[in-house]
């Protein structure tokens, strides 16, 4: 059963996945807006962060059920 907490992991990890492949085509562009620096370590951030939030609403709901 999906619970409040479990429904804000799950929004983060979507705007995580979002910012990372941003990322990827803001590198792969000629120019990133913000410089290659800052979007390479979003990109790094927001990787590992979109798993670790996924994987808390999964075990959230798990823990709800």
């Amino acid at each position: 059963m999906m619970t409040p907490k479990s429904g804000l992991f799950l929004a983060g990890s979507c705007i995580t996945a979002i910012a990372a492949i941003g990322s990827i085509f803001e590198l792969t562009s000629t120019t990133p807006q913000l410089g290659a620096i800052p979007t390479g370590v979003i990109l790094a951030l927001s990787v590992p962060l979109t798993v670790l939030l996924f994987l808390a609403a999964v075990r959230d709901a798990q823990a709800n059920q």
